[in-house]
Order: structure tokens, then sequence, then C-alpha cells
């Protein structure tokens, strides 16, 4: 059996590939995501859009840890879990700042986006799905693309009940869903990478 490595170079290669093409994707969602949530007033679009630069911080993390320890990376994960617990209350934040002022969301504004994050998030989840039983870090990426997809169809949801009822109601209630699927996503990578340093230590 060879023992150059090779394998591992390939698979590292590949793992870092993926890593861009996701944290590309969400970046570019961020951005999109963040305009259109101040301009149309919607908290559910806000959180969505800080779900996505949190789990572009997540898909920069793991690209970091590509071809590093496994402890390297089990830190990582947790870093990017931590943060996605920060993101989370900060979306907490918002949604009570929101119902204390009040605000007037676009249901057109908010389904269109929600829509176009679907599949940007639709395609992420497809790369990223070879490599959910994987290490630690692409692990993390698996659990954060398929937390999104769930959120985008909260906030389609979400466009649809403002349109129905006429009120902004919908809107706060579906980024309240999204900030808890962030902070649960966040504890649940966190408790991962724990466990995952902890085995590493006991096996020395």
């Amino acid at each position: 059996m060879s023992s150059c490595g090779c394998e591992i170079e390939i698979k590292d290669r590949d793992q870092s590939r993926v890593l861009i093409l996701l944290l590309a994707i969400n970046s570019v969602m961020f951005v999109a995501e963040i305009i259109t949530g101040i301009i149309g007033d919607s908290t559910a679009l806000i959180a969505d859009s800080l779900d996505m630069l949190a789990d572009a911080a997540v898909y920069a993390v793991g690209l970091y840890a590509v071809g590093r320890s496994m402890r390297t990376k089990a830190k990582a994960a947790h870093a990017s879990g931590v943060l996605q617990i920060l993101l989370g209350l900060g979306v907490l934040f918002d949604i009570v700042r929101r119902f204390i002022v009040g605000s007037e969301p676009s249901s057109l504004m908010m389904m269109a986006v929600g829509i176009v994050a679907l599949i940007a998030n639709s395609v992420c989840l497809a790369l990223i799905y070879r490599h959910r039983q994987g290490e630690v870090h692409m692990r993390a990426s698996w659990i954060f693309s398929k937390n999104d997809v769930i959120a985008n169809l909260g906030v389609i949801a979400g466009g649809l009940l403002v349109a129905y009822t006429g009120s902004s109601y919908p809107d706060l209630f579906i980024g309240l869903i999204i900030a808890a699927i962030v902070i649960r996503g966040g504890i649940y990578i966190i408790n991962d990478a724990n466990h995952e340093k902890n085995q590493k230590e006991m096996t020395g």
C-alpha cells in the first residue's frame, strides 16, 4: 500500500474546492439578502441574511481547517458554532426591536428573495452532500446548509402569510424560527466538536 498521502491530498483538494464554492455562494446571498431585507423591512430576510453570513464564516473556517490536525478541525468547528449562536442572538434582538417599534415587511420581496435563496442553498446542499458524514468541519458545513434550506422555506411561507393576513407578525415569527434554527445548529456543532476533541484525547 502506498504511503505517499495521495488520497489525503485529493480529499483535501476536493474539500477545499467545495468549501470555496459554498463560501462564494453564501457571501453573494448574504449581500443580496441584507440589502433586500433592509429595503423590504423584513426581519425574516435579515435573519436569513445573517444566517448566510454565519454559514460563510463556517465555510471560511472549514477551509482554514482543511489539511490540518483533527484537533485544529475540532477547534475550528467549535468557533463556527459559537459564531452561529452569537448571530442567532443578534437576530433575536432585532425581532424584539421590531416588535416594539413596528415594521411593514414586503411580502413580494420576501417570497422572491426566498425563492432565489432556496435555489442557491439547494445547490450548496448538493455540493456538500457526499461530505455529510466526513470530518467534523465538513459535518458542520452540512448541518448549516441543511438548516438554510429549511430557513428559506420559512421565508417564503412568511411572505405568503404576510400577503394573506396583511400583518407583520408572520415575518417576526419566521425570523424567530430562523434564529432558533441558527442557535440550535450552533449548539449541535459545538457539542459535536467537543465530542470529537474528547475522542482524540482518549485515543492519544
